[in-house]
Formats: C-alpha cells, sequence, structure tokens
C-alpha cells in the first residue's frame, strides 16, 4: 500500500486541510501505514498534480489561508481500481527479530532491556489500538463518524464491521508480539539465570 492511498482513505471521510490530515493520520491510518509530515504534504501536492485530489483555499486565522484537499472522481476511481487488485505479499524486515536471532553476540542485561523496550512498545500499541477499536464499535472515532453520515445504513455497516476486522489484525498481532517477548525473557532465564 502506497501513502497516496493511505491518504485518499482519509480523505473520504471528509475534505480537509494538511494539518487536519496530519492529525487524523496520526489517529487512524499510521496503524497501517506511518508516514511522517515530511512525506505526506509533499504527496498531497503530487495527487493533486496528478488530478486524484483538488484543494481550495480556506480561512486560517484573521488573514492566513490554508489548502482544504477534496477526493476528485478520478481519485475515487483509482482508490476502487487499487482496493480491487490483489494485494502482493512482501517480505518481512523487521529488525527485532534480526537482532532476537543474533542475541548471543548481546549480555543477558543487554538483551532483557531490548525486551522490556519492545513489551513497552507493544503493550502501549496494543492500548492504543483497543481503543481505537472501541471508537469504531460506537461510532465515536472522528474519521469514522464523518464518513458514516454520508452513508446509508448498509454502507455504515459495511464501513464499521471491516475496520473493527482491521483492528481485530492488528490488536492480534500486538498480542502475539507480547506474548513472543515473554518467551524472550523466559529463554534469556533459562540461558542465563534470573
Amino acid at each position: 500500500m502506497s501513502l497516496r492511498y493511505a491518504l485518499i482513505a482519509l480523505l473520504t471521510g471528509r475534505p480537509m486541510t494538511g494539518y487536519d490530515i496530519s492529525k487524523s493520520f496520526s489517529r487512524s491510518v499510521a496503524h497501517v501505514w506511518h508516514a511522517p509530515d515530511s512525506q505526506i504534504y509533499p504527496e498531497l501536492n503530487r495527487m493533486e498534480r496528478d488530478g486524484l485530489l483538488t484543494s481550495v483555499e480556506v480561512a486560517w486565522g484573521k488573514k492566513g489561508t490554508k489548502k482544504e484537499y477534496h477526493v476528485t472522481d478520478a481519485g475515487h476511481a483509482d482508490f476502487r481500481e487499487w482496493m480491487g487488485s490483489p494485494l502482493a505479499s512482501q517480505r518481512q524486515r523487521d529488525p527485532a527479530y534480526l537482532k532476537a536471532a543474533y542475541f548471543d553476540f548481546a549480555e543477558p542485561a543487554s538483551v532483557r532491556e531490548q525486551l522490556r523496550q519492545q513489551q513497552a512498545y507493544w503493550e502501549e500499541q496494543l492500548s492504543l489500538l483497543e481503543g481505537t477499536r472501541a471508537a469504531l464499535v460506537d461510532r465515536t472515532h472522528p474519521t469514522l463518524a464523518a464518513r458514516l453520515s454520508k452513508l446509508t445504513g448498509r454502507e455504515a455497516e459495511l464501513a464499521v464491521r471491516y475496520k473493527v476486522y482491521a483492528y481485530d489484525g492488528l490488536i492480534a498481532r500486538a498480542r502475539t508480539e507480547l506474548a513472543w517477548i515473554a518467551d524472550g525473557f523466559a529463554l534469556v532465564d533459562e540461558l542465563h539465570g534470573s
């Protein structure tokens, strides 16, 4: 998935400024596709140049303006075409697993510290994902709520259920990572003592 489709997915809910996109991105799409602002803003400009988005100037502050982005018909068509095409599986590139395979080169205290850092990260992610899932289920997530206001009952049900399904997978992944980390602590204790 490219950043382009993550941005279109986000903008299907409602038109937004670059600032609003950045804030909304971090609360929703970033759970499945990470991108910093330094990538988001240039991509928005490319998408507008490619005819997938259009923008209008909106008031900002006392005298300023900002661009508000809207998905064009071509953008919707491109997104639907991408959604209908098969996903090519990608080989994994995860430094945590690479390092784990070579923990024999590290001191046990270093291994435990790396596991603690990974554990803290995944615990935070799990909490965030579970909170987002709850907001999707009760339809209070701001990005989803904006989109649902434009959908029929059946379309809204599909949107909510598929998003919850995606978050169920992300939550399962986080729980699997935490279980793997717990196994790592047990292995270090077994191999080196507590």
